[in-house]
C-alpha cells in the first residue's frame, strides 16, 4: 500500500539548457542552497538560482533563473562538480582533472590550483583537519589501485596521503578517517590513518554500478547483491535492516525517513523505519539521483527535477485515514528527530488517540486501551 511521500517537480526544463542543441546532455549536477550548477557532455558548467514558490494551495512550484554559462575548453564532458560553500569555490572534474573555479563567476582561481589525475572524487563531509577554510577531498587515482586525499584551500591543494586498495576502486564515500570503498569484487571499510580494513560483503563491480554513500556519521548505504539496499557502519557491522530494490538501482539517496533510489524505470521511496516500500513514481531515462542538504534532486539527459517531500504529518494523517494505525504510529516516532520536542509531544498526543478510536471503532479494544493511555 502506497503513501505519498514526495512529489516530483519540474526545475530546468530543457529549453532553458539547450535550446534546440538536441546533442547537449546533462552529465552532472550540484547543489548549494538556491545554486543549481549543471556540467553538461560539451564541457560547459551552468549557473542557475533556483526559486521555491508556494501557492495559497499548498502547492511548490520552482523558477529556475539562468546566471550564467563558462565554456572550460575542452572536448570533453564535466563529469562531476562539488561546492565548497565556505571557500567560495566549485570543483570540477573534466578529463581527469579536478579544477576550482570561482562560484559566482566561474572563473578558475588566478593560481590555477588543480588536482590531476583523478577518476572520480567525493568531499569528507565530517572533516578531521578542523580548518573551516579548507575542505578534505578524495580522489580515486588514475593510477591503479591508489586512493589520494588532498587539503583543497582558497586557491591552492595539498596532498595529504595517498592509500593503496586491494583491488581496484571504483566508488568511494567517506566519513573522517573512514573509507567506504567498493573494489572490483567487494565493499570495504579501511581506515586511511591507521591503514586498517575490513571486508564488507562481495559485489561484482563487472555487472552493476556500485553505489556507496555515506548516510550520516559513520554510517553509509550500500547497494548490496540481490537487489538489496544494505547499511554499514564504520565497524563493519549492519544497525538496520536492508531495504529491497529492483536489481538495477542507478543511484540513492537519503530524506529522512525514507531511501529514494531510482533505476531505469521508476523513483521507489521506501521506509527506513519499517523497510518497507512506500511509494513510486514512474521516471523513464532519468541517470542521476542525489540528495543536497534534504533537496533530493533528479535529472536526465535534459531536464532536472526536484522530489518535494510532503509534510510529515500530513502523511500521518493520509495513513490514519486508512486505517493504518501501525505504520502511521511507526512513522511518527521517526518523524521525532525533524519536528521540536515541544510541537512533537502535542502532535504524538493527538496521533496516539486518533489511532486509538481508530482500534476502538474495529473492537480492537485492548490496543485502543494502551494507545488512550
Amino acid at each position: 500500500m502506497s503513501v505519498k511521500a514526495f512529489k516530483l517537480v519540474s526545475a530546468v526544463e530543457r529549453e532553458m539548457l539547450m535550446g534546440d542543441k538536441n546533442y547537449i546532455n546533462i552529465e552532472c549536477i550540484e547543489c548549494c542552497g538556491k545554486n543549481l550548477y549543471i556540467g553538461t557532455n560539451d564541457c560547459f558548467i551552468y549557473h542557475f538560482l533556483l526559486d521555491e514558490k508556494v501557492s495559497t494551495a499548498g502547492k511548490i512550484t520552482f523558477a529556475a533563473t539562468k546566471q550564467l554559462h563558462k565554456y572550460l575548453g575542452l572536448k570533453k564532458p564535466v563529469s562531476e562538480l562539488k561546492a565548497a560553500s565556505a571557500l567560495t569555490r566549485l570543483l570540477v572534474l573534466c578529463d581527469n582533472t579536478i579544477t576550482l573555479v570561482n562560484m559566482i563567476n566561474l572563473e578558475p582561481v588566478p593560481t590555477g590550483a588543480r588536482i590531476k589525475g583523478a577518476v572520480t572524487f567525493t568531499l569528507n563531509e565530517n572533516p578531521v583537519s578542523g580548518d573551516p577554510f579548507c575542505v578534505e577531498v578524495c580522489i580515486i587515482s588514475v593510477k591503479r589501485r591508489t586512493i589520494q586525499m588532498f587539503m583543497v584551500f582558497e586557491d591552492r591543494v595539498q596532498i595529504v596521503k595517498e592509500v593503496f586498495t586491494p583491488e581496484q576502486p571504483c566508488a568511494v564515500a567517506v566519513d573522517g578517517y573512514y573509507l567506504c570503498l567498493a573494489l572490483t569484487t567487494q565493499y570495504i571499510i579501511l581506515n586511511y590513518n591507521t591503514g586498517i580494513s575490513q571486508d564488507l560483503f562481495p559485489y561484482c563491480s563487472d555487472e552493476k554500478r556500485p553505489i556507496v554513500k555515506r548516510i550520516g556519521r559513520q554510517e553509509f548505504l550500500l547497494a548490496g547483491p540481490g537487489g538489496l539496499g544494505m547499511f554499514a557502519t564504520v565497524d563493519g557491522i549492519s544497525q538496520r535492516a536492508p531495504v529491497h530494490w529492483s536489481e538495477n538501482v542507478i543511484g540513492a539517496a537519503l530524506c529522512f525517513p525514507y531511501v529514494v533510489a531510482l533505476d531505469d524505470e521508476f523513483i521507489t521511496v521506501h521506509s527506513m523505519l519499517d523497510q518497507q516500500q512506500k511509494q513510486t513514481l514512474p521516471f523513464k531515462e532519468g541517470h542521476i539521483l542525489q540528495d543536497f542538504e534534504g533537496k533530493v534532486i533528479v535529472a536526465t539527459n535534459k531536464g532536472v527535477y526536484i522530489l518535494v517531500p510532503l509534510p510529515l504529518e500530513k502523511q500521518i494523517q493520509d495513513l490514519l485515514a486508512s486505517h493504518r494505525v501501525e505504520e502511521a504510529l511507526v512513522l511518527a516516532k521517526g518523524a521525532r528527530r525533524n519536528i521540536p520536542k515541544e510541537k512533537f509531544q502535542v502532535m504524538y498526543k493527538r496521533i496516539l488517540q486518533q489511532a486509538g478510536f481508530i482500534q476502538f471503532a474495529q473492537l480492537q479494544f485492548l490496543e485502543a486501551k494502551e494507545l488512550f493511555r
